[in-house]
């Protein structure tokens, strides 16, 4: 079946629509029945699965469900969306697209759900048990402005079956079961990465001090958080602790504050030398990936240092902070463009 331009059109502003409720949610406003297009009721009931999300995952907080709301609304607007589905052909023949979900951080799987729904394709959504409450939520509203929708999502918690053609994201040891399941169809395959900050030195407080959210934002468990710092020579670490000084609550988080006194307990039994400012760990080392509460950093003379370190880990990093790269503070506010893993996944839709 050829997907329409009136029929994209339609859940384009389905999406649009969906978009000005996450962001009363995302800001936390009260219903208003001129910002909102669902009835009180239903606005409530979405403001009750944010607040009850806390007792089914201790990792997301009522605050990072809201800022995950914000983020994905920035990219719900007619203009935006248009632009970006239209540098795309259209689908020529309609296919059942499985999404294997990741948990890590709130509803980090939406966009794919999107570039599927927008590409043209149907989806069956396979979720993570640690997010397994939002989407179909988000999907039940969605459904109130397009309800033709319907027919082109499914969930399922059980084996996957009836798929064309599969997305999947997890662990690097997930890939091994992606593999072995999934690999007789088309697919797309995301392991683990992280991202890094380079700085210069020359970083204002204020800089030093969005870096801070850049590695702390979802308590630092999603691939586009820092976990890895290099730093000129000679720079003053104090700086950026006494920069971040305003993020401490991150450590009244009951699983970030237990896996805080975890790593820093392994620490000092095993006599490590390590940084800690009472929230936040930091120990010196060239390893790319550092446990939850911890940063790992390292010092570089030259640029061609630098510019070696990180083409030696490309495969690895999602994303560079720094004033010669992405701007401090938006490692956490992906574009719509900002493909997981550098893959287009649009255009892996548009040529199945």
């Amino acid at each position: 079946m050829y997907f329409c331009t009136v029929e994209k059109s339609r859940i384009i502003q389905a999406f649009v629509v969906l978009g000005t409720i996450l962001k009363e949610l995302g800001d936390n406003q009260p219903y208003s029945t001129k910002a909102s297009a669902v009835t009180a009721s239903e606005y409530e009931a979405l403001n009750e699965v944010i607040c009850r999300e806390i007792h089914h995952n201790g990792w997301f907080t009522e605050d990072s469900i809201r800022q995950a709301f914000r983020e994905i609304s920035s990219w719900l607007t007619e203009e935006q969306l248009t632009a970006w589905t239209d540098k795309y052909p259209s689908t020529q023949k309609e296919k059942r697209v499985a999404i294997i979900m990741a948990g890590n951080i709130p509803l980090v799987g939406f966009h794919d759900f999107l570039c599927v729904l927008l590409s043209g394709h149907h989806v069956i959504c396979k979720l993570s048990s640690d997010d397994a409450r939002m989407l179909p939520a988000l999907t039940k509203c969605l459904l109130h402005f397009e309800p033709g929708l319907a027919e082109r999502i499914r969930f399922s918690d059980r084996k996957l079956e009836g798929y064309d053609a599969v997305i999947a994201t997890g662990s690097n040891n997930s890939m091994l079961h992606f593999e072995q399941y999934f690999s007789h169809v088309p697919h797309l395959f995301r392991g683990h990465r992280t991202s890094v900050a380079v700085l210069t030195g020359n970083e204002t407080k204020e800089e030093l001090r969005e870096l801070g959210v850049d590695c702390l934002t979802y308590f630092g468990r999603g691939c586009r958080n820092v976990t890895h710092l290099l730093f000129p020579v000679g720079f003053d670490l104090n700086r950026f602790f006494e920069a971040i000084v305003d993020l401490s609550d991150v450590v009244n988080n009951k699983k970030y504050g237990n896996n805080y006194d975890y790593n820093k307990a392994v620490h000092l039994m095993n006599l490590s030398k390590f940084l800690d400012n009472n929230f936040l760990l930091m120990k010196e080392s060239d390893q790319l990936f550092s446990p939850l509460s911890m940063l790992h950093y390292q010092f570089y003379t030259n640029t061609a240092d630098l510019e070696q370190y990180l083409e030696t880990h490309k495969n690895q990093i999602q994303c560079v902070v720094g004033q010669q790269y992405l701007p401090f503070g938006q490692a956490q506010c992906p574009s719509l463009m900002d493909y997981a893993d550098g893959i287009d996944t649009m255009q892996f839709l548009a040529e199945l």
